[in-house]
């Protein structure tokens, strides 16, 4: 049975620890280590001429360890009579200076200022276990008040966020200097706590400090790194417990698909600074002996890549450099990096702690990146929606060597909301994307991204350009269907680049955009290039809503409905669209909101399978027809749904053959643009069409 409390209320009870060194014996106790671990740290701190309160002291041979090396002034107390009892037995002949007694550490009978330096092992953690923490507060007054100007609280603890914060906050109030050293485990030591230890060291002043002294150590020799604030030090004690959680789990192996990371952060100004994902190559891959363990930086920018942005991509970029562990790093917005040998330099003390296990010693692990260069960012505006909070608007350098600029919600920073190509105004570039990897890409751009204009003929995701190759349902281009209007509803703006792109290059189309969020449309006509006319209108307002609202009010009626609106609820399994908008109730107001020719696109983003049928079941039990077009890599696919029953699979070819042609013909001849051509290739976006 074990004799570890099961509740908070039992660690901080007093007969609990009663009955606990009753049932533990004679056998010690030690709570974090021994004094061999701690020993470096403590002679730091604590001199052996100083007077030292030990409170909690159980029965740990710690301080017995220290009395054998010259500490002479040790006084012992513990809420238990039987540990304190067994103690003063134990050491009555060996060290009959030692003392222990059964004090509360509450309440305490010593003198003010009567002591240099108060160690304190477990005791903060189990104290600090009650919810409100009271009784570490008044024990950690009690600390203050027994110790002299210039004495130590010497605390070893786990750093639980809960206990730190407690213990921090009320030195930083009373005006104390406050120090953490993290003391990390061997990456082998196999019986190490998950996580490390921490020693909290806090100095008391005469006269109360008027700005906090914080500051962190790595190692019991770790030079101090000053830090401003209270939260920013949880922030780094937070990161280095995740870091060691990691490193611990790493060090029995992983699978292919576990895609473990962790946010290293700026220790000055607790921002991210890295992102580690670790990947592992598939079972069974063939690996050259040699190729254990690379790290592989990221280019500034590019993190959002499919690549490198999601476990696919990384699972690829894993297969391709073809080794045993691949750790991907990607750099964060708002930080400053030298050059790519110096992101190295920064990396390499930590990185060695994620070998995989097996790894010989001095291995010399190498550092991948793209053509050596750190890429290049340049954030050209920030700010926060109440609905999606903070979003970043940022000029980047792709790996075709073009300029993008972005559209990121730092809630999901990994995901582009929307992109749009950059060039110098009125020579937008004709190449095609599917050609873009041959352009050997460049550190930096030869042109501020501030004089470039958006590209209005490119479209920034592949399934936009699938949902425009699905207006070939519509047989655009053909004599009978020339001159004929087409009207289109979209929910979801994003940039702005899909519905301009149908405004722009569809014939007759006129495009009414549902956009929940204000501050998107903002977005988009202030970095996006978005100008809506009359015939391209916003109504600001939720999807579900303006669907209802025309299916009740009837009499108008749209060729093409097309969903490419994300979900904010990350339990479903489901990024694309929210689940209301795949309701059978929901697609059948859809479906009567059609023309008789109609066509229903939807964005469908889902990784779990099971629910992934269920919503095409939902589909097909609405529509007659129904094609489905995969993405390579990726994980969107996009639904195209005929409300027409003549709309059969026997049609594919024609889609493929001749409307395919006709379309691409007229979305060159209606460029009302004047400045730049589709970028399309729409019988490539409509091979592999399929039946759902």
């Amino acid at each position: 049975m074990s004799l570890l409390p099961r509740t908070a209320e039992e660690f901080s009870s007093a007969e609990y620890w009663e009955r606990f060194f009753k049932k533990r014996g004679e056998k010690a106790f030690e709570w974090y280590g021994d004094y061999n671990k701690l020993c470096g740290v403590l002679h730091k701190y604590i001199k052996t001429q100083d007077k030292v309160l030990v409170v909690g002291c159980g029965n740990s041979e710690l301080s017995e360890q220290l009395y054998d090396v010259g500490y002479k002034h040790l006084t012992n107390i513990d809420i238990s009579e039987t540990v304190v009892t067994h103690m003063n037995q134990r050491n009555a002949e060996r060290r009959p200076d030692l003392t222990y007694h059964q004090v509360d550490a509450t309440q305490t009978p010593y003198e003010d200022a009567s002591y240099q330096a108060t160690l304190d092992k477990g005791t903060l953690d189990a104290m600090a276990s009650q919810e409100d923490g009271a009784l570490a507060k008044r024990m950690l007054t009690e600390v203050g008040r027994v110790l002299s100007v210039g004495g130590r609280y010497v605390c070893v603890t786990l750093a639980q966020e809960s206990v730190i914060r407690l213990a921090v906050e009320h030195f930083v109030q009373m005006g104390w200097a406050v120090r953490l050293h993290c003391l990390e485990e061997p990456a082998t030591q196999e019986d190490s706590f998950a996580l490390p230890v921490f020693v909290l060291i806090c100095t008391k002043f005469r006269q109360p400090m008027p700005m906090p002294i914080l500051e962190l150590c790595i190692g019991e020799d770790g030079a101090p790194a000053r830090i401003a604030q209270v939260p920013e030090l949880l922030s780094a004690v937070k990161e280095r417990q995740a870091y060691a959680i990691l490193r611990k789990r790493l060090q029995t192996g992983t699978d292919a698909t576990s895609n473990l990371s962790l946010t290293l952060c700026d220790i000055k100004t607790g921002l991210p600074r890295y992102t580690l994902t670790v990947q592992d190559c598939a079972p069974g891959a063939k690996v050259p002996r040699a190729n254990h363990f690379a790290i592989f930086i990221v280019p500034q920018g590019r993190e959002t890549d499919w690549q490198y942005g999601s476990s696919e991509g990384r699972g690829q970029l894993a297969a391709s450099a073809n080794f045993r562990r691949l750790v991907v790093v990607a750099m964060h917005r708002n930080q400053e990096y030298t050059d790519i040998q110096a992101v190295q330099a920064e990396l390499s003390p930590l990185v060695m702690d994620l070998a995989p296990p097996g790894m010989p010693a001095n291995h010399q692990v190498p550092f991948l990146s793209v053509g050596g260069q750190l890429g290049w960012r340049e954030v050209v505006s920030k700010g926060v929606s109440e609905l999606s909070g903070e979003y970043s608007v940022e000029d980047v350098r792709g790996g075709d060597g073009d300029l993008y600029r972005r559209l990121v919600f730092l809630s999901n920073a990994g995901l582009v909301q929307s992109e749009s190509r950059l060039s110098p105004p009125h020579t937008a570039s004709s190449h095609k994307k599917k050609n873009r990897k041959k352009v050997k890409p460049t550190a930096t751009p030869k042109t501020s991204s501030t004089s470039l204009s958006l590209d209005s003929g490119f479209l920034c995701c592949t399934h936009h350009e699938i949902m425009v190759a699905g207006f070939a349902m519509l047989q655009l281009g053909t004599p009978q269907n020339k001159d004929v209007p087409v009207s289109v509803l979209l929910v979801g703006l994003g940039g702005g680049g899909l519905p301009q792109f149908l405004r722009d290059f569809v014939p007759g189309a006129s495009v009414e955009v549902v956009e929940l969020d204000p501050v998107i449309l903002e977005v988009a006509k202030e970095w996006f290039g978005f100008r809506p006319d009359d015939r391209l209108t916003v109504t600001l307002g939720d999807g579900l809503e303006r669907i209802n609202a025309l299916a009740n009010e009837g009499g108008r009626l749209f060729d093409v409905i097309m969903f490419d609106v994300d979900s904010k609820d990350n339990s479903v399994g489901m990024s694309c669209p929210p689940a209301g908008f795949v309701e059978i109730s929901f697609l059948k107001k859809v479906f009567s909101l059609l023309t008789p020719r109609g066509v229903f696109m939807l964005n469908l983003v889902c990784r779990d399978s099971v629910l992934r049928k269920s919503v095409v079941e939902c589909v097909r039990g609405v529509f007659p027809c129904v094609f489905s077009q995969g993405i390579e890599g990726e994980v969107n696919e996009v639904l195209l749904c005929s409300r027409s029953e003549e709309d059969g699979p026997q049609t594919v070819p024609v889609f493929l053959n001749q409307a395919a042609k006709s379309l691409q013909s007229a979305l060159s001849n209606n460029n009302s643009t004047g400045t730049s051509s589709p970028h399309i290739d729409i019988a490539e976006m409509l091979k592999g069409l399929k039946v759902a």
